[in-house]
């Protein structure tokens, strides 16, 4: 019986002696394996960015709006500071505000926080400090704001004039010394009020104040650590919904509620389902891809098989085995697969890397992702030949000596 080592040998010679046969048999498994690879490694290198600018939104955030005006006080506050799990937590009140910066002067989202801010969001200062409690007037602003919005930059401790409208149609202006200036986080994927680039973040109480009024418009929240969100999000909810007067049953009704309350969970579960179909799709792709390969695979070896149709009968006319044929078949599938597989792992993690830096999405590239794109390359090589080589081994010797 022939040995691997000799089947090896005879099966790169067959390869080696045309060339472009098995250069176009290798390309089918090429192009499938590194569709799979770069795909996956795409789906991945979303999953992983989606992540990222979630995180960036927050520091295990609960975020609760009010639907309606005048329905958040001080008792709410207090409410959400006592329940278990809150480590910090922020009043928001926002509205647009009309700036005024040396001769130019711009529409720019003005908001009301507390201290807490900070660390519920995650800031990360480029320049000065976050507000304290002790500030009055005092502002904190946000990158574009500093360098985009006017036609000079702002920098830390120029002073900016703000105008707001009360409810009444009145306007109050401000003036307010910028104390810091907020790094962008970089987010383009999260627009939802929690993006701090455009925004002017004063004091709460001097926005209040500005506006004659003492209710906020939601809450900023954060708790312990992102397993517990969910649990401390139910709690604050259940306990907002009694000091509003909402009955039991209606708690997760939200039609009936005058408030809506979502978590960082909440969104990783949504952006994790979007990059799931994502993931999905991007598979499927690269999966009918490896599949015509396959198919390529089978239709070279078979065609490979009509033209050595004289030789396969003088290797059995010698002594050759149905067996030491169907090992030479199949041991130069199993080549042209993993040759396929290393090449196609190759153009696979390059293609994924060069797209990864055009879009700007973090590298993944799972160690488990390339050895499963091998695995399938040298699978896909064996199964596309065993036809083939069964069909080859099965010859009848002098039938296949007189073939021309």
């Amino acid at each position: 019986m022939l040995n691997p080592l000799e089947a090896f040998r005879i099966a790169i010679g067959s390869i080696s002696s045309s060339k472009l046969r098995s250069a176009l048999t290798t390309l089918g498994i090429i192009i499938g394996v590194a569709a799979v690879i770069a795909n996956v490694s795409l789906g991945a290198s979303f999953g992983q960015y989606f992540d990222d600018e979630v995180g960036a939104a927050g520091n295990n955030f609960i975020l609760i709006e009010g639907q309606d005006v005048n329905i958040f006080h001080e008792n709410e506050l207090e409410t959400i500071k006592r329940t278990p799990g809150v480590v910090g937590v922020s009043p928001v009140v926002q509205q647009s505000g009309q700036v005024q910066y040396m001769s130019g002067t711009r529409q720019v989202n003005v908001q009301g926080v507390t201290e807490d801010y900070e660390e519920v969001a995650n800031f990360n200062m480029a320049a000065g400090n976050f507000l304290s409690d002790k500030d009055k007037y005092s502002a904190v602003i946000g990158e574009d704001v500093s360098t985009d919005k006017f036609d000079k930059d702002i920098s830390n401790r120029n002073s900016i004039d703000i105008t707001l409208r009360r409810n009444d149609g009145t306007e109050v202006t401000q003036t307010f010394k910028v104390k810091g200036i907020i790094k962008s986080p970089g987010t383009t994927f999260l627009q939802s009020g929690i993006e701090p680039d455009e925004r002017i973040f004063i004091p709460i109480s001097t926005m209040n104040e500005m506006l004659g009024r003492e209710y906020y418009g939601g809450f900023f929240v954060q708790a312990t650590n992102l397993e517990s969100v969910g649990e401390v999000s139910e709690e604050i909810d259940g306990r907002l919904a009694r000091s509003l007067g909402v009955s039991a049953r209606d708690i997760d009704n939200e039609d009936v509620k005058p408030y809506t309350i979502f978590d960082q969970l909440e969104i990783l579960d949504q952006v994790g389902q979007l990059s799931g179909a994502l993931s999905a799709l991007l598979v499927s792709v690269a999966l009918i891809s490896l599949i015509v390969g396959s198919i390529g695979i089978m239709n070279i070896m078979l065609v490979t098989v009509t033209e050595r149709t004289r030789e396969i009968g003088l290797m059995k006319s010698i002594g050759f085995t149905y067996y030491d044929v169907l090992m030479l078949f199949i041991v130069e599938s199993i080549i042209v697969g993993i040759l396929g597989g290393i090449l196609g792992a190759v153009f696979g993690v390059s293609g994924a890397l060069a797209v990864n830096n055009l879009l700007n999405l973090p590298n993944v590239f799972p160690v488990e992702l390339i050895i499963a794109g091998f695995s399938v390359a040298v699978l896909v090589g064996l199964i596309a030949g065993v036809y083939p080589a069964s069909k080859a081994a099965k010859m009848d010797p002098v039938v296949a000596i007189k073939f021309e």
